[in-house]
């Protein structure tokens, strides 16, 4: 798949708007290792044979599975290769997500990273705020921000985004350090950021929507279906069709352990949405 006409600048790199989310391939509930070790990664291989060069982990999935096996499923990595992990979370043994915001915590999961994808710097790094763990909510995010920088001086990322913050919380970052993209929770029916996304793409800054059918409790609705139907595409190709077309600065993330079904979302990339399904995918948000 060519997506030389389908890019946006993530920090240094000018990657594919489509890319590929690494969290699907740990265990139930992105905890402990795959059923499947071998299709995982043929899943990584065949994600960099379809040309994309954006893929999205961290190593609180499993914790430290995805990174393990993209290393050994890819490294040496393509020179054209955006590898963006995330910090400000912890598992513990039994698979709750707890936060993890002092020095000494985002140093180690810096740390342990690049240790487990065998990287000397990480391209970006995003701050993922742990106020609300379904939704964004106010907070400080100073000290762990004070943190990312350091280690950004230290040259071990290059680049710091947020994940799960609110248009102050950006503000406010963006006053300590440049923010190279957002990933918060959006998708046709859970539309909060749209003044976000338009406030970031007047920036040049990515926005990366998380959950595009909705995550753990996915998105029910008729009009997806129908819309789908009518195209002759899944429901998951529109909804990622139509977050390609509502902004150019939105990069798509979605994840799969299944070989079958990162070739019908990579095909999505493909897939046009007419004015009339634009129109009833958009009516979505309001009911």
């Amino acid at each position: 798949m060519s997506q030389s006409s389908l890019t946006f600048r993530l920090g240094d790199r000018q990657v594919g708007r489509l890319g590929y989310g690494a969290m699907q391939l740990a265990g139930p509930g992105v905890f402990g290792p795959p059923a499947d070790e071998a299709k995982a990664l043929q899943v990584l291989r065949d994600v960099i044979a379809a040309g994309v060069n954006h893929i999205d982990t961290s190593d609180f999935y499993g914790p430290h599975v995805t990174n393990k096996l993209i290393k050994q499923a890819l490294h040496p990595y393509p020179d054209d290769l955006c590898i963006v992990t995330k910090v400000g979370a912890r598992r513990d043994d039994k698979a709750n997500w707890l936060p993890a915001f002092s020095a000494e915590e985002l140093t180690q999961a810096v740390e342990d990273n690049l240790r487990n994808l065998g990287l000397d710097v990480i391209e970006v790094v995003n701050l993922r705020a742990m106020f609300g763990v379904h939704e964004p909510e106010e907070g400080p995010l100073e000290a762990p921000l004070e943190a990312l920088i350091k280690l950004k001086e230290r040259g071990l990322i290059r680049h710091i985004g947020l994940s799960n913050v609110t248009a102050k919380q950006v503000a406010d970052a963006q006053k300590m350090t440049p923010i190279v993209c957002v990933q918060n929770l959006y998708n046709v029916a859970n539309r909060h950021d749209d003044a976000l996304i338009d406030s970031l793409n007047a920036q040049g800054i990515a926005y990366v929507p998380f959950f595009p059918l909705g995550g753990f409790t996915p998105l029910q609705s008729g009009e997806l279906n129908e819309v789908a139907q009518a195209l002759g595409a899944t429901p998951m190709q529109v909804a990622l069709a139509w977050l390609l077309q509502r902004s150019p600065n939105i990069l798509l993330i979605p994840g799969t352990s299944s070989p079958q079904h990162l070739q019908e979302n990579l095909a999505s990339a493909q897939l046009t949405l007419p004015p009339d399904a634009l129109a009833k995918l958009d009516a979505i948000a309001q009911a």
